[in-house]
């Protein structure tokens, strides 16, 4: 009695097409007596051939609909579907035999809204048909990702020859224990002396750099990716020069570019050589919107295999990070959601932290993923709702200056208000060198001061000022043209970035560095300035 087929209810729909009988059938059953159905109605049928078998299974699973009630932006409005699945994907084939893909965002009883990743074009209520899948977005991970080039949806467009997936993962990623999760430390140097000494990013830490229209924050992210690495360590006291590592990569996405940005990107990657430790996903600004949403879960999904499953130390940026709050903004607006601040969706903190908070380390597992969103403020402005949001998720910030930017100093970037929370596990001894904490202490100290003399000296004149306020003067000069400006090209390790560092502070007299202990004055203080 166990084998018998438990089918509530049975529609069989005939149609000839291309000569050969299809047999649609449209049905609730109970899944574990499938096989047994399809083997009766294979008996009483008497289908001719396997890909028959297939497509009455295939009907059996995944139920197919007519009933899209309405189109608006990105999303497809359907009903009467038996059991829709939030976040559940289906296929969309329009009436000229076009296949789109689509994603379950809202299910109310038989009525369920679908985003359709390649945009709603040419869906009508009168040909379009849906089939539900019953599965997840998942995307094909591998290996031999790393030096590729792919589109938003993870598509390759590099014109190489096709990935061998080695899994295939739910894009939305595993969710972690908090238990499991180990404090994030040691250091991945980016090669620009302003992040590595005053904002050291330690491995699997989020932090990111806000940014502005007109500012150079993609040759900023060209820039780390070209020269990001471990910080190599030897024996004891003894240091290497630090840089790439066959145990590092980068995942690269880009969301709503303009055809010249991404040309740029590709252009630097390959020209420079870091393609090859490089995943590269591009969406462009002519691409569909909802295709944003999808982009930074597709590259962590991406960075998740390769350092948990592969040991690599990853190092994933996202840009622009404002691109994307602005596709959540335009389907929370199509769905007719009650907006929030500046129109944005109130659920966008829970969204963003779905992406910020899959960095990090797993007790375990050797590898780990560091991010670092790159965001612009629109119109300058902090308190925007993006990099406000982002701040209070995220473990720090680099902040890039109009000021400087307009002085001519590459890369801008205003250390006063950038800050790195996990700095502290990031140095020291073994990880980089003993008197780093105390030289970043220093030189925040003496460029906040050299700042307020400046404001000083514009107001009373430099006549009225002291001596020793002239050394913080002559301090803050250098800082900027020496230790703040370096060329896009230019690679300094921690180690050079820190004896630099000690070049200018031999500026002031012994008494005056009151933030570095004597005994690390008395090992680095009295070294040549030239060395």
């Amino acid at each position: 009695m166990f084998w018998v087929p438990f089918v509530l209810g049975v529609s069989l729909i005939l149609t000839f097409e291309s000569h050969v009988w299809k047999v649609k059938l449209f049905c609730l059953i109970r899944a574990d007596v499938v096989c047994h159905t399809v083997i009766l109605c294979c008996l009483c049928f008497r289908l001719p051939n396997i890909d028959n078998v297939y497509q009455l299974i295939i009907c059996f699973i995944c139920a197919e609909y007519r009933t899209v009630s309405g189109v608006a932006g990105p999303l497809v409005i359907l009903d009467k579907v038996k059991g829709p699945k939030y976040q559940e994907i289906v296929n969309i084939r329009l009436g000229d035999g076009t296949t789109r893909r689509g994603q379950v965002l809202e299910v109310d009883g038989e009525k369920a809204v679908v985003q359709v990743f390649e945009g709603t074009s040419g869906i009508d209520n009168k040909y379009t048909t849906v089939q539900f899948t019953g599965e997840v977005l998942k995307t094909p991970v591998s290996l031999d990702m790393l030096g590729r080039i792919f589109n938003g949806s993870g598509k390759p467009i590099d014109n190489g020859p096709p990935i061998l997936p080695e899994a295939y993962l739910d894009i939305s990623g595993s969710s972690i224990n908090p238990s499991e999760r180990t404090y994030p430390e040691e250091m991945i140097q980016t090669g620009i002396s302003t992040i590595d000494v005053m904002n050291s990013i330690a491995r699997g830490q989020k932090i990111p750099l806000f940014s502005a229209a007109g500012l150079p924050h993609n040759e900023i992210a060209a820039q780390i990716c070209r020269q990001a690495g471990l910080v190599k360590t030897l024996e004891k006291g003894k240091h290497a020069e630090g840089g790439e590592d066959d145990n590092f990569a980068i995942v690269f996405a880009a969301m709503g570019v303009n055809m010249e940005t991404a040309q740029f990107f590709k252009r630097d990657f390959e020209e420079n050589g870091s393609m090859e430790r490089v995943t590269l996903f591009l969406n462009l600004a002519n691409d569909p919107t909802i295709e944003r949403i999808i982009t930074p879960r597709i590259a962590l999904t991406t960075a998740e295999y390769l350092a948990y499953e592969c040991g690599k130390h990853v190092l994933v940026i996202l840009t622009d990070m404002s691109s994307y709050a602005d596709a959540l903004r335009e389907v929370s607006a199509a769905r007719e959601e009650v907006p929030g601040r500046r129109g944005y969706p109130g659920y966008m903190y829970t969204d963003l932290a779905t992406i910020y908070e899959r960095a990090g380390r797993i007790e375990g597992r050797t590898g780990s993923i560091t991010q670092i969103p790159i965001l612009t403020m629109p119109n300058d402005d902090i308190t925007h709702p993006t990099p406000d949001l982002t701040g209070y998720i995220t473990e720090g910030q680099i902040y890039i200056d109009r000021q400087l930017h307009n002085r001519q100093i590459y890369p801008p970037i205003n250390v006063l208000p950038s800050l790195s929370r996990l700095m502290k596990s990031a140095i020291g001894e073994g990880m980089t060198r003993r008197d780093h904490s105390d030289v970043s202490n220093q030189l925040y100290a003496n460029y906040a001061i050299g700042k307020d003399v400046q404001a000083m000296k514009a107001v009373v004149g430099e006549e009225a000022l002291s001596s020793e306020d002239l050394l913080y003067l002559e301090f803050l000069d250098k800082f900027e043209r020496k230790f703040v400006t370096q060329g896009a090209y230019d690679t300094r390790n921690i180690f050079q970035s820190l004896d630099l560092a000690w070049t200018l502070l031999r500026i002031f007299p012994r008494e005056l560095l009151h933030r570095i202990p004597a005994k690390t004055l008395d090992q680095y203080y009295s070294r040549d300035a030239a060395h």
